[in-house]
């Protein structure tokens, strides 16, 4: 008997060995912003924490989301296994084999998060990326002091009433993002054709419309234009509104105090009639790398920090908005300023993800050559040779 139980230890024993030899540590690396670092390690400990059946070893790399997909490229085997990314990177990201469709959850990924934020993170019908926020919009900041409410509907009412105040309207018109906004609200579609290939219809006779707003809002005696230091240091004292996210919102709340308000976008006038501005809907959104080594916990790992909770945890540590459904409808976020002008503009935005490279140049050119006040061509030809740049295979 006694020999059976000495046996019977030496079995166990060896049983317990064999499992510690062959239980693997699963190695992560996870990139995010510098500003998201403490951030990051924070939910990856609750991650761990949330999950002691497994040996983690999670490691961090310092990579902003616009950096992600040329940093990416640079070196997939060497990426991240899970990175942040803004939406309008998807395509060229799935053209490089980089994102592992989501296969873990998703029913529950996709009703936990708004429509927009998961038709900004699928394609061809699947869905390849976690949202994270949906705040990567703009919308209009304003001195309340100065401008209305009535008045900051349009924008010839705020011109108006900036100008009659010796204070100045800024927008950067030499940037696509914001300079398509007219586009937009004139009608105007930037997509995908059946090759995978731009195309945009900016130079139709309503975005010829749409560009003779914006040579007469660049010649305006009320206008500024700058990058966001011009806006940030200007509003409350040089600029009575200014067009721009929710990453100037702590500034521009300081500058302005009490009079601090923010707004969707004014209507405009375009032709002769009012229009909507439109604006492009952003999204942070979370990917696993195809090459990772272990491909459910990187899923895991990307579900663990886009839920509701870590969600939250962005908008208190951050201010970014979330696009958990949840989590946005907080009375916190609900009580933002910034967020809340974000969602009154939201109906009016449409998803940046069929904007492929190509786009921002072209359109950058036309808006600097409306603040030069370059009137060497007309709005037609310059429009023309806009898309054609664009539109170039």
């Amino acid at each position: 008997m006694k020999k059976f139980f000495v046996t019977l230890l030496a079995l166990a024993l060896a049983l317990s060995l064999t499992a510690v030899a062959v239980a693997e540590t699963v190695t992560l690396k996870v990139w995010g912003s510098q500003e998201d670092q403490a951030m990051l390690q924070e939910m990856v400990e609750a991650f761990k924490a949330a999950n002691p059946d497994k040996t983690y070893d999670i490691t961090f790399g310092v990579v902003g989301e616009p950096d992600a997909k040329t940093r990416y490229l640079e070196d997939p085997a060497a990426a991240a296994d899970v990175f942040a990314f803004p939406n309008d990177q998807l395509y060229d990201l799935l053209a490089a084999d980089a994102l592992y469709e989501v296969t873990r959850n998703k029913d529950a990924i996709v009703a936990a998060n708004s429509a927009g934020a998961i038709e900004a993170a699928s394609a061809h019908g699947q869905l390849y990326a976690y949202p994270m926020t949906a705040d990567n919009g703009y919308f209009l900041y304003y001195d309340k002091s100065v401008i209305s409410e009535e008045q900051v509907q349009t924008l010839d009412g705020i011109l108006a009433a900036a100008q009659a105040a010796g204070k100045k309207f800024f927008m950067d018109l030499s940037n696509g993002w914001y300079i398509a906004s007219f586009f937009l609200g004139a009608g105007g579609k930037l997509g995908l054709d059946e090759n995978g290939a731009q195309t945009a219809d900016f130079n139709n006779e309503r975005g010829v419309l749409a560009g003779e707003a914006i040579k007469a809002l660049a010649a305006h005696e009320a206008f500024l234009t700058g990058d966001d230091a011009i806006l940030t240091g200007g509003m409350g004292d040089t600029i009575a509104a200014g067009v721009s996210g929710t990453w100037n919102a702590d500034a521009i709340k300081e500058k302005l105090g009490e009079n601090y308000a923010a707004t969707k976008l004014p209507t405009f006038t375009l032709g002769d009639e009012q229009a909507q501005m439109g604006s492009f809907a952003g999204f942070k959104l979370v990917g696993v790398n195809t090459m990772t080594a272990f491909p459910e916990d990187a899923m895991a790992v990307a579900e663990w920090l886009t839920n509701e909770e870590n969600q939250v945890k962005r908008f208190e540590l951050r201010a970014m908005g979330p696009s958990n459904v949840n989590a946005a409808a907080s009375e916190a976020v609900q009580a933002n300023i910034a967020l809340a002008a974000l969602a009154a503009q939201s109906q009016f935005a449409v998803s940046q993800k069929d904007v492929l490279g190509g786009y921002w140049t072209p359109a950058e050119a036309f808006g600097a050559t409306m603040e030069a006040k370059d009137y060497t061509k007309d709005v037609k030809t310059l429009l023309d040779e806009m898309v054609a740049a664009i539109t170039a295979k």
